[in-house]
Protein backbone atom coordinates (compact mmCIF):
# COMPACT_ATOMS: atom_id res chain seq x y z
CA UNK A 1 0.00 0.00 0.00
CA UNK A 2 1.09 3.65 -1.21
CA UNK A 3 1.82 5.91 1.83
CA UNK A 4 2.97 9.86 1.21
CA UNK A 5 3.54 12.47 3.83
CA UNK A 6 4.07 15.84 3.02
CA UNK A 7 6.12 18.09 5.41
CA UNK A 8 7.30 21.84 5.21
CA UNK A 9 4.36 23.72 5.59
CA UNK A 10 4.16 26.40 8.53
CA UNK A 11 3.18 29.96 9.06
CA UNK A 12 4.76 32.48 6.68
CA UNK A 13 4.46 36.12 5.42
CA UNK A 14 3.78 37.25 2.18
CA UNK A 15 6.61 37.39 -0.14
CA UNK A 16 8.32 34.43 1.73
CA UNK A 17 9.54 31.20 0.03
CA UNK A 18 8.21 27.76 0.78
CA UNK A 19 9.65 24.47 -0.12
CA UNK A 20 6.89 21.70 0.84
CA UNK A 21 7.79 17.84 0.48
CA UNK A 22 6.10 14.46 0.00
CA UNK A 23 7.64 11.07 0.86
CA UNK A 24 6.05 8.29 -0.77
CA UNK A 25 6.86 4.48 0.54
CA UNK A 26 5.37 1.17 0.24
CA UNK A 27 6.26 0.69 -3.15
CA UNK A 28 9.95 1.30 -4.96
CA UNK A 29 10.41 4.13 -6.84
CA UNK A 30 8.93 3.79 -10.28
CA UNK A 31 8.04 6.83 -12.68
CA UNK A 32 4.37 7.35 -11.87
CA UNK A 33 2.20 10.63 -11.92
CA UNK A 34 2.39 12.57 -8.82
CA UNK A 35 0.30 15.65 -8.38
CA UNK A 36 0.44 18.79 -5.69
CA UNK A 37 -3.02 20.22 -4.80
CA UNK A 38 -3.86 22.53 -2.41
CA UNK A 39 -7.58 23.30 -0.71
CA UNK A 40 -8.54 26.47 1.10
CA UNK A 41 -11.47 26.44 3.52
CA UNK A 42 -14.79 26.78 1.75
CA UNK A 43 -13.03 25.70 -1.42
CA UNK A 44 -12.77 22.70 -3.68
CA UNK A 45 -9.54 21.13 -4.04
CA UNK A 46 -6.85 22.80 -6.63
CA UNK A 47 -4.80 21.13 -9.02
CA UNK A 48 -1.64 22.85 -9.02
CA UNK A 49 0.91 20.51 -10.88
CA UNK A 50 2.04 16.99 -11.47
CA UNK A 51 5.40 15.66 -12.72
CA UNK A 52 5.99 12.00 -13.85
CA UNK A 53 8.79 10.79 -12.40
CA UNK A 54 12.40 12.11 -11.26
CA UNK A 55 13.22 14.35 -14.80
CA UNK A 56 9.86 13.20 -16.56
CA UNK A 57 7.36 15.82 -18.22
CA UNK A 58 5.77 18.53 -15.69
CA UNK A 59 2.41 20.09 -15.96
CA UNK A 60 1.49 22.51 -14.59
CA UNK A 61 -1.73 24.74 -13.77
CA UNK A 62 -1.86 28.11 -15.88
CA UNK A 63 -2.00 30.19 -13.36
CA UNK A 64 0.77 28.21 -10.97
CA UNK A 65 3.25 28.41 -13.23
CA UNK A 66 4.89 31.85 -12.67
CA UNK A 67 5.51 31.00 -8.64
CA UNK A 68 5.26 26.78 -8.12
CA UNK A 69 8.25 24.36 -9.62
CA UNK A 70 7.67 20.69 -9.06
CA UNK A 71 10.66 18.63 -8.80
CA UNK A 72 10.97 14.57 -8.15
CA UNK A 73 13.90 13.12 -6.45
CA UNK A 74 14.21 9.42 -7.29
CA UNK A 75 16.78 8.39 -4.70
CA UNK A 76 14.56 9.67 -2.16
CA UNK A 77 11.27 8.97 -3.42
CA UNK A 78 10.38 12.87 -3.24
CA UNK A 79 8.53 15.13 -4.90
CA UNK A 80 8.73 19.06 -3.82
CA UNK A 81 6.88 21.54 -4.17
CA UNK A 82 8.35 25.27 -4.49
CA UNK A 83 7.06 28.28 -3.86
CA UNK A 84 7.87 31.40 -4.49
CA UNK A 85 6.61 34.44 -3.50
CA UNK A 86 3.80 34.13 -1.30
CA UNK A 87 0.41 35.58 -0.87
CA UNK A 88 -2.43 35.81 1.55
CA UNK A 89 -4.48 34.11 -1.01
CA UNK A 90 -1.93 30.71 -1.28
CA UNK A 91 -3.19 30.02 2.74
CA UNK A 92 -4.69 26.54 2.49
CA UNK A 93 -4.16 22.76 2.96
CA UNK A 94 -1.26 21.15 0.72
CA UNK A 95 -1.83 17.67 -0.15
CA UNK A 96 0.29 15.37 -2.49
CA UNK A 97 -0.92 12.39 -4.64
CA UNK A 98 -0.06 9.73 -6.65
CA UNK A 99 -1.40 7.30 -9.23
CA UNK A 100 -4.05 8.91 -11.11
CA UNK A 101 -6.46 6.71 -13.07
CA UNK A 102 -7.55 9.17 -15.51
CA UNK A 103 -6.90 12.87 -16.09
CA UNK A 104 -4.14 14.14 -13.57
CA UNK A 105 -5.69 17.34 -13.32
CA UNK A 106 -8.67 15.32 -11.26
CA UNK A 107 -8.56 15.17 -8.27
CA UNK A 108 -10.66 12.27 -8.07
CA UNK A 109 -8.72 10.28 -10.30
CA UNK A 110 -5.90 9.66 -7.87
CA UNK A 111 -5.31 6.81 -6.07
CA UNK A 112 -3.23 7.30 -3.19
CA UNK A 113 -3.43 10.97 -0.90
CA UNK A 114 -1.37 12.14 2.13
CA UNK A 115 -2.80 14.02 5.19
CA UNK A 116 -1.52 17.30 3.97
CA UNK A 117 0.42 20.47 5.27
CA UNK A 118 -0.74 23.72 6.40
CA UNK A 119 0.13 26.88 5.26
CA UNK A 120 -0.33 30.02 6.45
CA UNK A 121 0.49 33.12 4.55
CA UNK A 122 0.52 36.28 6.90
CA UNK A 123 -0.09 39.85 4.63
Amino acid sequence: QVQLVESGGGLVQAGDSLRLSCVRSGQPYSPVIMGWFRQAPGSEREFLGASRGSGGTTYYKDSAKDRFTISQDASKNTIDLQIENLRPEDTAVYYCASNPSGDYRLSRTYQFWGQGTQVTVSS
